[in-house]
């Protein structure tokens, strides 16, 4: 589609500079406004807005700046250059189509003049009908899921993109060091892109194909060009500066002294100080560091789609359970095996999680679980696909970032915006890995002489496909539990009712269904109304639950749709409401039996619920610093990891582990033993995310791009304090690390670790007054809701906390509930 064109009312010329205009021609001139008028009339019956015809100004296209802002589920800063990371999204099919009104164009004979002016008034009639009819470019609160389709993405961010650019040098000639003058028309520039590109994004990431691809490879150079022009904007920087240094700053809130302090921080690591040329050099490394990690994630998604491993002899799959029979089963059937049946096949394995995981833990067939191993540990190493050149030059570019911005390292940069330094983070690292080795080590023993105690011949050789099996068999013989005979206890439907449960509890909401009040990407998707104490709604949130190995991402993940912001008020007075989305990947619902999950997957949503209460109980009606916003990324994960704690809380286990088919309620001695198993192999389980953030902080702090050290070298290294059993010599798994190659992880992966920490000492202050003691458990729930939950980024995080805990962090507690303080 072509770029919106500036104007096309131009004088229509008269006779003197074309004497031989005929009849026939002003026939063609009188036929093209009738055809314009025409469009118009229709674009009014259909309710899209008129646009004026007159002056070229009045083409610019119109949309009132509606309530939305969505920034990634992580703190990314309101006018960062970074926002090409933060905001991963993706696509949606749409059921109807654009207005399209073809011109033909037929054979007369007339002037080359008047037909380049015929053809370029028709083009620009097609080029507004197309911009009025776009979702892209309605006034909407819910964006319209349904109906985004890849050929709105190139005209409607490049509509927006010029509406920003205007109001962006009208804000740099009128800007003044106050709020109104300053804050708020910020904050309405970003809004409505942020949102947009949010849409766009985030149905890249559950509803993903080729077209979709294109366009916003196409567009995102443009979008990452203005965030630079406006995140390296001296006169909004000048001007941030000047009410730091105003007699006024005192009088400020806290919040708003969080908002200006971060917006000059950002402003400096966005290189609004770098001269001419280099600014020019930083500019150019942005632009490529967001097409790599866009092509990064891409062909993270490519390679695990383009694993398939045919299976018709059921032999060959001894050991899976029934669940993973019938999706196998069910994804054959999606490919073209018509016939295939969970009993008699044939069922095809895939490298996605549900898929992935069921082989890994539970097939006898070690050759299949060998096979399976190597290609998740190779996506996308090898071929088209190879990811490596990829990882080379994003460190590289990251370095000169840093350089360029006057840091010795890439991690410096990183930690300028969070909670902890480099030295900090290593040193938390360090504490967690010696705490956690030994008791990693005793792991592996038991594993060798359990396995060799039932006769398995490999007993002496464990190797990396061999763990997650005997894990799994063992848990079973020590604990006498089975994951996948617990599922009936676990489905969907009746996990969700409970956790809605513990969430009125503790914070006094109540979350009830709203589907068909906003279009939705699929028809799995969920929608919700979050309801104060009163009744009275103060947010939504979308949930898309299930695993779509062929167009959706792998992992879970909380994002923001619209943020709560005072500013973009629907009604001029009561603050914009937030909205939310959550996305997981697990067993989708298989014949007549809903979603059965596993005792992880209840684990993931119950994280992912954290982050969106984070998101929609903030009570901050500044919207730069409103829920997750703004606030520091090594914090961000504690109400995630807070509310994992729950899923071990008897009366909350058992109001969501109720059998499917009975509603018979998870018997008491089973919860005991899940209980006992939960610091089962605690130790393997710590070492595996330290080996992850201790190499992330050394790729970004110590690693020299192009030396002698290749990146899969410095894997090794790390790995052999961090892993009992070495990696693969061809274990290739950074090729497929997304988290901090094509998320916002980069430098920040020990995050997990951190929070962790703070989340555990969190959950220690419900264990302190007596988890049984609904009393005081509803007051610290409270207490918790307006400090945590409410404060948003409108506060430091160490600040929130002990305003929480009444103290600064320990580590005691999660090293108690993983079973590690007489280690330590």
């Amino acid at each position: 589609m072509n770029k919106m064109r500036s104007g096309w009312s131009r004088t229509v010329p008269g006779p003197a500079p074309f004497p031989h205009i005929s009849s026939i021609h002003f026939l063609v001139l009188g036929f093209l406004f009738l055809l314009m008028a025409s469009l118009l009339s229709l674009s009014r019956s259909i309710h899209f807005q008129p646009v004026c015809l007159i002056k070229p100004s009045a083409l610019k296209p119109r949309f009132p700046f509606y309530p939305a802002s969505p920034l990634k589920s992580r703190p990314c800063p309101l006018w960062s250059s970074s926002f090409s990371v933060c905001l991963l999204r993706s696509r949606a099919r749409s059921h109807h189509s654009s207005l399209r009104t073809p011109i033909r164009s037929e054979p007369l004979r007339s002037p080359p003049s008047l037909r380049s002016f015929c053809a370029s008034a028709a083009s620009d009639v097609v080029e507004m009908a197309d911009t009025e009819a776009n979702p892209l470019l309605k006034d909407f609160y819910f964006p319209p899921f349904d109906l985004i389709q890849a050929e709105h993405v190139r005209p409607g961010i490049r509509a927006l993109l010029k509406k920003s650019e205007s109001d962006l040098e009208e804000l740099e000639r009128t800007v003044e060091p106050t709020w109104p003058k300053l804050v708020e028309p910020l904050e309405r520039i970003v809004d409505r892109m942020a949102v947009v590109w949010g849409a766009v994004s985030h149905l890249k990431a559950v509803k993903d194909n080729a077209d979709l691809r294109s366009a916003i490879e196409e567009v995102q150079p443009e979008k990452v060009a203005f965030e630079l022009k406006l995140g390296q904007s001296k006169p909004i920087y000048n001007a941030f500066k000047a009410i730091r240094e105003s007699p006024d700053w005192e009088k400020l809130s806290d919040a708003r002294k969080r908002i200006v302090e971060a917006q000059i921080k950002e402003a400096v690591l966005n290189g609004v100080a770098l001269e001419d040329d280099k600014r020019e050099e930083f500019n150019k490394i942005e632009q490529e560091l967001a097409k790599l990690s866009q092509k990064f994630g891409e062909n993270v998604l490519d390679s695990t789609k383009k694993f398939e491993k045919l299976i018709t002899d059921k032999k060959d799959i001894e050991g899976l359970p029934a669940s993973a029979l019938g999706l196998g089963a069910q994804t054959a059937v999606s490919k073209g095996h018509e016939n295939a049946t969970a009993e008699n096949g044939p069922w095809i394995i895939t490298l996605d999680a549900p898929s992935f995981m069921a082989v890994m833990q539970h097939a006898k067939n070690r050759t299949l679980r060998e096979e399976v191993y190597r290609a998740y540990i190779s996506r996308a190493s090898s071929g088209d696909l190879d990811n490596t050149p990829i990882i080379d030059q994003i460190l590289k570019l990251r370095l000169e970032k840093a350089k360029l911005l006057g840091y010795n390292n890439y991690a410096e940069v990183s930690m300028a915006s969070k909670m902890a330094t480099v030295k900090k983070a290593e040193e938390l690292l360090e504490k967690l890995r010696s705490a956690s080795w030994n008791s990693a080590v005793q792991d592996m023993e038991d594993l060798k002489v359990f396995s060799k105690s039932q006769g398995a011949p490999e007993a002496d050789d464990l190797n990396n496909w061999d763990t997650s099996f005997w894990s799994e068999r063992l848990r079973e013989s020590k604990y006498e539990i089975n994951e996948e005979e617990l599922r009936p206890y676990f489905s969907l439907p009746k996990v969700m009712d409970g956790l809605f449960s513990l969430a009125n509890k503790l914070f006094g909401i109540s979350v009830e269904p709203a589907d068909g009040l906003a279009p939705v990407w699929i028809n799995d998707v969920r929608f919700y109304r979050v309801n104060d104490s009163s009744g009275s709604p103060i947010a939504y949130f979308y949930f898309d639950p299930y695993s779509r190995p062929s167009e959706k991402r792998g992992g879970a993940w909380m994002d923001e749709v619209v943020g709560r912001s005072r500013v973009m008020s629907q009604d001029g007075s009561s603050p914009r409401l937030p909205v939310a989305h959550m996305v997981c990947n697990q067993m989708p619902p298989v014949g007549d039996k809903p979603s059965l999950m596993t005792f992880r997957e209840v684990e993931t949503v119950f994280h992912e619920f954290g982050h969106a209460l984070q998101h929609m109980l903030t009570r901050q009606d500044e919207g730069l610093v409103a829920g997750i916003r703004n606030v520091e990324w090594d914090a961000v994960e504690l109400p995630s990891q807070f509310m994992e704690n729950w899923c071990y809380h008897r009366d909350t286990l058992m109001s969501i582990g109720k059998h499917y088919e009975t509603g018979e309620s998870i018997p008491d001695d089973i919860y005991k033993k899940l209980l006992a198993a939960r610091t089962f192999r605690a130790g393997s389980l710590s070492l595996r995310q330290l080996r992850f953030a201790t190499l992330d902080l050394e790729l970004h702090s110590k690693y020299v791009p192009g030396g002698s050290e290749s990146i899969f070298h410095v894997d090794r290294r790390v790995s052999e304090k961090t892993q009992v059993l070495p990696p693969l010599s061809e274990d290739k798994f950074l090729c497929s690390f997304s988290h901090i190659f094509a998320g916002g992880y980069a430098a920040g992966y020990y995050s997990y670790k951190w929070a962790e920490v703070l989340s555990a000492d969190a959950f220690s202050a419900f264990e302190d007054v007596g988890l049984n003691n609904d009393k005081a458990v509803k007051e610290t729930g409270h207490r918790f809701r307006e400090t945590v939950l409410a404060l948003g980024g409108g506060k430091a995080p160490l600040e929130v906390f002990v305003e929480f805990r009444g103290r600064e962090p320990s580590p005691e507690a999660l090293l108690r509930h993983n079973g590690l303080l007489q280690v330590a």
